[in-house]
């Protein structure tokens, strides 16, 4: 049993003294704090000295890491000491006494020695500079001043007398040693104005304004007009009104300023997105404030957000879309006939004739969504069914052979399609038994009113099993080869963005039951409650994807690229 004595110093002198026992008859010292004796000393090893007992009471000492120790001034690395006698360890700057009186515990005392040779400090004290330098408190003034002139009263006059230019991005920077102000790393969208801070702040010591922003974002779209904005947002409690009068008074704009929103100096990388909280302060309760509204109230995806409204054509000739909440299960107006059902299974002709087709053309299964819908470069939405390439494989247009050659109807242009079945007409031979006289005879100019192939194949194409008929909806009856205008929409929600690439993982099917539709009226969408089953509100702690109203809504509604869903706008 080892009694384990650490003996420490404050400053004023005085010794703190601590025991405590250690069983076993064995001892560890090192750095490691796992050891029986811990030396916080990068001197002392992780492991350095174990102790074991010896015969006749003695206690040898081994080094068990590569580095040896002293005892009572020589160095060793194994030696065997008889405490009785006693001995002092020496390791870095530590002294291990040991000592023991007759049969009792070994005492080992633990004392840090304090390496200070006064003699020789003063001996050196003479060859010193301080007799010849400043006091350290001149010294501190004068760092104080060099502080003020270089990091405040520099960046303030070069502020002031700088060429005044639009705020651009790339642009150098026209102020002095301003770099010293800044709080923090700028975005990702910002980085080009890191060394150019008069861009944005445009006066000294007044916050960035709405203007300074809309000098380069002046095509940003306004989510609503201002007055409207402020009749969301309701009336200011005391509070605020308090808040707000101590921030207008250092220069802050607002409310509703753009750097209410978009904070920046928060990093390098993307600009953190609006949290949900912004957002549900005006639309959880917008009903009470905007009684003319349409929008339903929304807070919280997975809590309160009113179902998907879709926007359709519900009719033919409707020219304007109409919203319609897929509760109703509406159903829409393209123009086509086309039952997904039939395509998608496993069993009957299509799927054989996928099969036989093979390979080599792109099938040999059965048919499945990406056999038709091909998504586009980015992966947000799908490219428009091409019938050429997507449904020519089995929907032959054909319809002459000449040799080994086969003609083929130009599909869409119907002004070129009825001149090649007029042709047809034109040089198929009659064999009807009955010969017609002068110019209804056989070369006479008349002779293809009488029908033949091509105008038959003009009678029947808008019949439901027609050539035209069988996918179109006919504008008019007869041979007019007229059809209802196809609109094959890419976007249903228009205050909304959904993005298929992180999508991708999952069947298409697990959200579109387009295997069971039999008409291509039906609205192949998801309702809300499918969505919630992997996304919830922002601060969900269960869910699969905590998602925030940023995620699938932008603040500011524009067209083009800059209207994109969030992974495509940062590009």
């Amino acid at each position: 049993m080892f009694l384990i004595r650490s003996i420490d110093q404050t400053a004023t002198g005085r010794e703190i003294v601590r025991e405590r026992a250690v069983e076993g008859n064995e001892l560890t010292i090192g750095r490691a704090a796992e050891n029986d004796i811990h030396l916080a000393d990068l001197a002392v090893e992780q492991n350095h000295v174990r102790i074991v007992p010896a015969s006749g009471g003695r206690l040898r000492l081994q080094a068990t890491g590569t580095l040896g120790f002293t005892v009572d001034g020589r160095s060793t690395t194994d030696v065997t000491i008889d405490p009785r006698d006693g001995a002092e360890l020496g390791l870095g700057s530590y002294r291990l006494s040991f000592a023991r009186e007759g049969d009792s515990e070994v005492t080992v005392t633990v004392r840090r020695t304090e390496e200070r040779q006064t003699a020789k400090v003063d001996e050196q004290a003479g060859f010193s500079l301080a007799a010849v330098m400043p006091s350290k408190r001149k010294v501190a003034w004068a760092s104080l001043a060099l502080i003020l002139l270089a990091f405040l009263a520099v960046p303030i006059w070069s502020h002031i007398n700088r060429e005044r230019v639009a705020p651009g991005i790339n642009k150098p920077d026209a102020v002095l040693m301003d770099a010293s102000w800044r709080t923090g790393s700028l975005s990702s969208v910002h980085h080009g104005l890191e060394d150019n801070c008069e861009a944005c702040h445009t006066e000294p010591f007044v916050a960035v304004r709405d203007e300074t922003c809309l000098t380069c974002h002046k095509d940003i779209g306004d989510h609503s007009a201002e007055p409207r904005l402020a009749s969301a947002r309701g009336p200011m409690s005391w509070g605020d009104k308090a808040q707000w009068g101590v921030a207008h008074a250092f220069h802050k704009p607002g409310p509703g300023a753009c750097t209410d929103c978009h904070t920046e100096h928060e990093g390098a990388g993307r600009m953190e997105p609006t949290r949900e909280q912004f957002c549900s302060d005006c639309h959880g309760s917008l009903d009470q404030r905007l009684t003319d509204t349409a929008l339903g109230n929304a807070e919280d995806f997975g809590k309160l957000h009113p179902q998907f409204q879709a926007a359709i054509f519900t009719a033919p000739g409707q020219e304007k879309l109409s919203r319609a909440s897929l509760d109703d299960r509406p159903k829409q107006w393209n123009g086509l006939r086309f039952p997904h059902d039939m395509h998608l299974s496993k069993a009957n002709g299509v799927a054989q004739m996928s099969r036989r087709l093979g390979t080599a053309r792109g099938y040999g299964q059965p048919l499945d969504c990406a056999s038709c819908h091909t998504p586009t470069a980015d992966g947000v939405r799908f490219l428009p069914v091409d019938m050429e390439k997507d449904c020519e494989s089995c929907h032959s247009l054909v319809f002459d052979r000449i040799g080994t050659t086969f003609r083929t109807l130009r599909h869409g242009d119907v002004e070129q399609m009825r001149a090649e079945l007029v042709a047809l007409d034109a040089r198929t031979p009659r064999n009807t038994g009955r010969r017609r006289p002068g110019e209804y005879g056989s070369g006479g100019v008349y002779r293809a009113n009488f029908g033949g192939p091509g105008t038959a194949l003009m009678t029947g194409a808008m019949s439901e099993k027609g050539l035209c008929g069988e996918c179109h909806t006919p504008a008019a009856s007869g041979a007019t080869l007229k059809v209802l205008p196809v609109t094959q929409q890419s976007r249903f929600f228009i205050h909304g963005w959904f993005d298929h690439e992180p999508h991708k993982q999952e069947k298409c099917t697990t959200c579109h039951k387009a295997d069971t539709s039999k008409a291509a009226s039906d609205l192949l969408l998801p309702g809300i409650a499918q969505c919630r089953d992997c996304h919830q509100g922002e601060t969900a702690t269960k869910a699969e994807v905590p998602s925030s109203c940023a995620m699938c809504h932008t603040y500011h509604p524009r067209d083009g690229a800059a209207a994109a869903p969030p992974r495509i706008a940062r590009k």
